[in-house]
């Protein structure tokens, strides 16, 4: 991997091969220039955990028909959100076929995932180089006196293009080292900690509601977490099922806890131990989480440079969808289709890639980012993790616990268990209208 300063070796260098990279990769290799996606682990997806819920309807204008193509788990057509307390749970269960046709997500496994979008890559012309880990960005100056980026290095070895595209995920060190991240304040990062459960399909089937290829995807807060801002998520793939806890990490430190101990407070949890029981974890693992939402996303592009998915801050907690594979694919086709217009005019500046945020403004990416730019603060709010779960709790015991005294109605029910609760009006006003207002 030598070149010379004159002649760069590749016409773009995308480090990470993960869906951003390779959704990039893709973009640029199809319009004919020379790419190469690198990629630390051994293959692509070789250092994801587990998986998640993909909302994919942005793959399909690019792989027309690619949900029956890719490596997917499960077709979500059931979307659960429960609150936990101690002893009870409370729940919203959406079930729709219509969420099939055309298909609205899937559940995905990322080292069977990961390696079929770079594989499209690869078809479209990609050099994909896995087993190379990069140390740095190469730089030097430009016409200005700036100094602009010029490739990487990986070892004793120089790789150098036109432009480098940063795909290394939520810690991007290239990001940082281009000037284009800060160190995250605490309340903006989050810890997961997930594992996949082996469990047999029948299980699943019968345990979830769902038949066929379809499945469920399960949100939950409250006693999950015990009190700790943040929340759980349960995804059925085909024959395991995806299981985590995601804590903001602030809130993590105060509690004095540890993450590991929180989630196996999770697995043996009454109100979800019936679903898990008999599952065999078989990966296990816990990684940073972007939590900041919109607030997060700062400059996207250097002179030489340009930075996508969640390196770019690009993920979204709204409470009843985590979304960041979705945003990730938009914004490698976004900067691909950038990044050509740049090399196609000889500007590859950070001027001549202005083209990339516009895109991303004019799509569903910044376009939603925005939509949930309060999300992050709302779920700051420390009443979702305990105390309202309490509440309804309370109202629906009292609502089927009929125990020979004489009914009241729905209002004064509810307003005897808020009168009970910690929950003050005051709170539970200020609270949903932040809700209304974020979500």
């Amino acid at each position: 991997m030598t070149g010379t300063e004159t002649e760069p070796d590749f016409d773009v260098i995308v480090v990470g091969a993960g869906p951003a990279g390779a959704a990039a990769a893709y973009r640029i290799a199809e319009q004919g220039r020379s790419v190469v996606l690198v990629e630390r682990g051994d293959a692509p997806g070789a250092k994801n955990l587990s998986g998640g819920v993909l909302y994919g309807r942005v793959l399909d204008d690019v792989f027309p028909g690619w949900v029956d193509e890719a490596p997917v788990e499960r077709r979500i057509t059931r979307h659960v959100t429960t609150f936990l307390t101690a002893d009870s749970s409370v729940g919203i269960d959406y079930a729709s076929a219509t969420l099939t046709e055309p298909v609205n997500a899937v559940t995905v496994l990322r080292a069977r995932f990961d390696p079929w979008l770079a594989g499209k890559a690869e078809e479209a012309g990609a050099f994909l180089m896995p087993g190379v880990r990069v140390d740095a960005l190469l730089t030097e100056p430009g016409s200005d006196g700036d100094r602009r980026v010029v490739g990487v290095q990986a070892g004793d070895d120089q790789l150098r293009a036109h432009l480098v595209v940063a795909a290394d995920g939520v810690n991007s060190f290239l990001a940082r080292g281009a000037g284009l991240r800060r160190k995250e304040p605490s309340n903006h990062m989050a810890v997961g900690v997930k594992a996949v459960l082996a469990m047999p399909r029948s299980m699943i089937e019968d345990r979830f509601g769902v038949v066929g290829d379809a499945g469920a995807a399960h949100a939950v807060v409250g006693d999950c977490t015990l009190g700790i801002g943040g929340g759980a998520f349960l995804y059925t793939n085909t024959e395991s099922l995806s299981v985590g806890v995601v804590l903001r990490l602030d809130d993590l430190v105060l509690s004095g806890r540890t993450a590991i101990e929180v989630f196996e407070h999770l697995l043996e949890h009454p109100g979800l131990a019936h679903l898990l029981a008999g599952g065999e974890i078989v990966e296990y693992g816990s990684h940073l989480v972007a939590e900041g939402g919109y607030e997060s996303v700062g400059d996207l592009v250097a002179d030489g440079f340009a930075v996508v998915g969640e390196a770019a801050g690009l993920t979204i907690n709204s409470g009843l969808t985590v979304r960041g594979m979705d945003l990730a694919i938009g914004s490698g086709l976004a900067a691909g289709d950038a990044i050509v217009e740049a090399l196609s005019s000889g500007d590859t500046s950070a001027a001549g890639l202005a083209g990339y945020r516009r895109r991303l403004e004019e799509g569903f990416v910044l376009q939603d980012m925005k939509t949930y730019a309060k999300a992050p603060k709302f779920l700051e709010r420390t009443g979702m993790y305990g105390d309202y779960g309490e509440l309804a709790a309370g109202i629906f015991h009292d609502v089927f616990s009929l125990d020979g005294s004489p009914r009241k109605h729905l209002v004064s029910v509810a307003r005897q268990a808020l009168k009970a609760s910690r929950v003050s009006v005051r709170q539970l006003v200020s609270d949903g209208w932040a809700g209304v207002r974020a979500l």
